[in-house]
């Protein structure tokens, strides 16, 4: 028997499309323009609405960036979990791997995770939302470390690798002198060698 939906419900998941379509923008502005230059303009106009249209989902310029961050927290924490889980053997070179893939196809998900990271004006609601984003992220690392058999606590072995990953991107994506395909393939070269420190102190 067909479940009946009602008119509230209707109206509801017609909110949620839409909230859906204004991030999926933002997520396509953010790819193309630097972040500081994104304006609730741009945003509407890819998404083929008025600026004032989005206030009805977003109460400021602060929350629909943090929605558009969360977006992409949600999507490398799912990707980490199905390889933690799937993997046999030395997981923690597709982590790195897939991680670091990754940022490296969706810049606007690592240059917004650096400007929340260094901006203090965010408010403790957002501020709180995105630490739990990022601890998420951390119960993947911590899983995989524990899939490796390390000592406990293994969260501190979780907050040096992310900074780790992070370091590489932020020390190398814009190399100068260098062709694109070389600095990618030095950084997932350099992220191997990180993966190497980490693999010989699990034996020890």
């Amino acid at each position: 028997m067909k479940k009946k939906i009602s008119f509230a419900e209707l109206k509801n998941n017609e909110k949620i499309a839409r909230r859906g379509v204004i991030v999926e923008a933002a997520q396509r502005v953010f790819a193309v323009k630097p972040f500081n230059k994104v304006s609730i303009r741009d945003i509407a106009k890819e998404a083929g609405i008025s600026h004032a249209s989005i206030y009805r989902y977003f109460p400021d310029q602060q929350s629909l960036f943090v929605e558009a961050f969360l977006h992409g927290a949600e999507e490398i924490t799912a990707i980490l979990d199905e390889i933690i889980k799937s993997s046999r053997r030395k997981p923690i070179e597709k982590v790195a791997e897939a991680y670091l893939t990754y940022l490296i196809d969706n810049d606007q998900y690592f240059r917004m995770m650096t400007h929340f990271m260094l901006d203090g004006s965010l408010s403790a609601e957002m501020v709180e939302r995105l630490n739990a984003s990022e601890r998420r992220i951390f119960d993947k690392f911590d899983a995989l470390f524990r899939k490796m058999n390390m000592p406990e606590p293994v969260r501190p072995l979780s907050h040096a690798f992310f900074a780790a990953l992070n370091g590489v991107l932020i020390t190398f994506r814009n190399y100068p002198g260098r062709s694109v395909k070389t600095v990618h393939q030095h950084m997932h070269h350099i992220a191997q060698v990180i993966v190497s420190k980490f693999c010989a102190a699990s034996i020890k």
